[in-house]
């Protein structure tokens, strides 16, 4: 199956940051790993790797889960968990590496609206549907 690459959030796409290199210091420094853990931190690191200049990328689950040694549930719970803190977008089968936002940015959305248990991107009438009870 071929996929179709697109970035799924046009206005965070990763850039090199200055000190020259793809793991920007900023999310040590503004703490931006706090309370991800370790499989999210491994999956972060596998998924700035592998991703192109863009941060896209779309190994598969089974992949991933081989290359970290987790099984499919903790590769769930790691992108959950990188969604939830906005370093990632992830529309199956596409994963994009979020830039981190800069200090004056620190009150916008850190990413597009997702689910939390999948990490899926939602529509926007998926997400007025949960707000009023109902589901689309």
């Amino acid at each position: 199956m071929r996929v179709l690459k697109r970035v799924l959030c046009p206005q965070r796409v990763r850039r090199v940051p200055d000190q020259f290199s793809w793991v920007d210091h900023r999310l040590v420094r503004d703490k931006h790993i706090r309370g991800c853990g370790p499989e999210a931190l491994a999956l972060y690191l596998l998924l700035v790797t592998v991703g192109d200049s863009e941060g896209l990328s779309y190994y598969a689950d089974t992949t991933v889960a081989s290359l970290l040694s987790m099984d499919l549930q903790a590769v769930a719970r790691a992108r959950g968990k990188l969604v939830g803190a906005g370093l990632i977008a992830y529309q199956h089968p596409l994963y994009q590496v979020l830039s981190l936002p800069d200090r004056t940015q620190a009150s916008a959305p850190m990413a597009p609206e997702t689910d939390s248990r999948s990490g899926q991107l939602r529509s926007i009438a998926e997400v007025i549907a949960s707000m009023g009870g109902t589901r689309p």
